[in-house]
């Protein structure tokens, strides 16, 4: 595997060139306001809009997979496992370790996080997607353990107007429209997109549709962004196959096994920020914010295969003060938030063994979150900055259960309790300029994680919540970036990360609540212009991912033993692409995806040997505003699984999509 991945990695050592080209990027998920790529410790990447039309993502995880240190595991339709600098987290522990972000503000409640809450995002309408590695600054809370995802609504005033449709192989259906621009009073965008398909496997359909709205203008000293979307989600889930490298066999990887999963979800979110200037180096800044999320879904992973009605109402607010110098940043703030979230689920099948017919549980949780934090920055040299942050936060669930107390089959209902966390999560950094082209920078942060409320009061016999505490990540990384001439750049970052009170079930079914886990790694990106026509980029990360404890299970081949490997942990991921511009009016790219073998169950028995897959892309204008674009994915046909799998002694997998087109249309106004 090493020998493989030495020519890529030789490669990319010797190239940089940031995708934008000789532009500077601007970024704003480091601190809320904009800053200069690179001006922090915290490793950020960007994906930008010229990038993201190319891309012309199906699902997330094609945007997201050509970041360092990240690897979406894509599932049916919208579904998704997230990594980023850790194991692919599955069950609850994939619910709230990672931030998922709109604009700055958390797309879901804290305490009601989704394993799949990308979906989530209108990320087809997106200006551009940021991505910070490890855990956030402090101006983030909790769930940015492992790194958070923000994606930014285009600026009104240059969004222009776009209109777009493309279709492709297994029914595929997908159009977006957008206009954007200045107006008497500000600037406006309005968007809409959707995405339709059969599914290559049955019963496999997806339909879903965002809209997107955006409104700036500037009052006196004050400068105003109203914001809104809205996502409406209903999709057919195809569920594993069954059976050592079923997911090689079209016959076997076609059926569905659970026809009737199926996930319909909606998310309705409104924001309006302000940004007030009070003197040459004192602002005020700012957000409130609503949201409602609801989801009906089918358990068919359980033999009850349940109905699951869940959703909740939150309004909060961000606001911060912000000092600012020539060599001095100094921001303080404080951020609250109310939550009211509910659960029910529901069994239509008749009773059978410790699955009784009729409700399994339904509570309700008002979940209360407020924050203070200070940031800064201050440039001690003209060549050496530190930088450093803390957050204290706390978090209060008042849960309400709406049924009958006690033991019901396999269910514990709790009754009525409150269940207070406090979490502190500090961070510190040193950039060093040691050369015109040279930059070395290092950073310690932690990352926290409150309980979720399914871990809470969604327990089974036996089970207990009394002493559970937050999750808490501490990292420590350095590395380097180096600028080339023409604009070019490499990143290489080195980390080593220890997670305590790690919360998961084992494969007894019991929660864990004290687990610890390593992760230590090193992620390079870089791209360079090799030609005026021909481009190459990439982005590389070895890590390795450590249990730190024991824990034997009654199912022998799910044991966990310290040093062992988390499962779902590849060592070696990386993303190379090329683009070749011919002419000012075509683009074509070739992309090849790595993804090393890894374990697939707890007691690093069974072995997932990887796979390599290669897309062709490409874009045409015809003429000035008028665009043609299509896409090979999959281009040789590889039969590999989006997700392994080992347990209850048996091999499952969601498996790959075989090979597929895709043309579209592109008119710009």
């Amino acid at each position: 595997m090493t020998r493989t991945f030495a020519p890529a990695l030789a490669a990319l050592a010797c190239l940089a060139a940031p995708s934008q080209g000789q532009e500077e990027v601007i970024t704003v998920t480091g601190s809320r306001s904009p800053e200069a790529l690179g001006a922090s410790a915290a490793p950020v990447a960007v994906i930008g809009e010229a990038e993201l039309t190319l891309i012309s993502a199906q699902q997330m995880s094609e945007i997201l997979n050509r970041a360092p240190g990240v690897h979406i595991h894509r599932g049916n339709g919208a579904e998704h496992l997230t990594s980023i600098r850790s194991p692919v987290l599955a069950g609850g522990a994939g619910a709230g370790s990672f931030l998922y972000l709109e604009d700055g503000i958390p797309l879901r409640s804290a305490g009601f996080a989704n394993i799949n809450g990308l979906f989530e995002a209108a990320d087809e309408l997106a200006g551009r997607v940021e991505v910070i590695r490890g855990p956030g600054a402090a101006v983030y809370g909790s769930n940015a353990l492992h790194g958070l995802v923000n994606v930014i609504s285009p600026d009104p005033a240059t969004a222009g107007r776009l209109a777009e449709i493309e279709a492709g192989s297994y029914g595929r259906l997908a159009g977006r429209a957008y206009a954007g621009g200045t107006t008497d009073h500000g600037a406006g965008f309005a968007g809409i997109a959707f995405r339709s398909e059969d599914g290559w496997r049955d019963d496999a359909s997806l339909r879903r549709f965002a809209a997107q709205g955006r409104y700036d203008w500037t009052t006196g000293a004050t400068e105003w962004s109203a914001r809104a979307a809205l996502i409406n989600l209903e999709q057919e889930t195809a569920t594993f196959v069954q059976g050592f490298e079923s997911y090689r066999d079209t016959e076997l990887s076609r059926p569905n096994a659970n026809p009737e999963a199926f996930r319909d979800a909606r998310a309705l979110r409104a924001a309006i920020h302000a940004d007030h200037r009070i003197s040459d180096t004192l602002s005020a800044q700012g957000a409130v914010y609503g949201r409602t999320n609801t989801m009906d879904f089918r358990l068919h992973f359980l033999p009850s295969r349940a109905l699951e009605f869940t959703g909740h109402d939150s309004v909060g607010f961000q606001s911060a003060l912000v000092w600012e110098t020539d060599r001095t940043r100094l921001m303080a703030g404080a951020d609250g938030e109310a939550t009211r979230g509910w659960l029910v689920e529901d069994q239509t099948l008749e009773s059978f063994g410790e699955f009784p017919q009729g409700i399994h549980y339904d509570y309700a949780v008002e979940a209360l979150t407020g924050a203070v934090f200070v940031q800064g920055r201050h440039a001690l040299t003209d060549r050496v900055s530190v930088e450093g942050g803390v957050r204290a936060e706390t978090v209060r669930y008042d849960y309400e259960n709406r049924t009958d107390d006690g033991v019901t089959g396999r269910f514990l209902r709790l009754p009525d309790r409150t269940d207070d966390f406090y979490t502190l999560a500090p961070h510190a950094g040193l950039t060093f300029q040691a050369s015109d082209t040279l930059q070395l920078f290092a950073r310690a942060a932690r990352g926290v994680r409150a309980p979720q409320t399914d871990e809470l009061y969604r327990l089974q016999p036996g089970q207990e919540i009394d002493g559970i505490s937050p999750e808490q990540l501490d990292s420590l990384e350095a590395g380097a970036r180096l600028g080339l001439p023409g604009g070019g750049r490499i990143e290489v970052v080195g980390f080593t990360m220890e997670k305590t009170n790690v919360f998961f079930r084992d494969a007894d079914g019991i929660n864990v609540t004290d687990g610890v886990t390593t992760h230590d790694g090193v992620e390079i990106e870089a791209v360079i212009p090799l030609h005026d026509t021909l481009t190459l980029s990439g982005a590389g990360t070895w890590a390795i991912h450590r249990y730190g404890f024991d824990r034997p299970v009654g199912q022998g081949f799910e044991s966990i033993t310290d040093g062992d490997r988390v499962d779902t942990a590849p060592e070696w991921i990386w993303n190379l692409r090329a683009l070749w511009t011919p002419t000012p009016a075509t683009r074509l790219e070739a992309e090849w995806l790595h993804m090393g073998e890894y374990f697939a169950d707890a007691a690093n028995e069974a072995v997932y040997a990887g796979h390599d897959l290669v897309n062709l892309r490409g874009s045409y204008e015809v003429r000035a505003g008028l665009e043609v674009f299509g896409s090979v994915r999959n281009a040789f046909d590889t039969r590999y699984a989006e997700r392994a799998d080992f347990a209850f002694g048996n091999f499952r997998y969601f498996p790959g999509e075989p090979r597929t087109f895709s043309v579209g249309v592109r008119v710009r106004g």
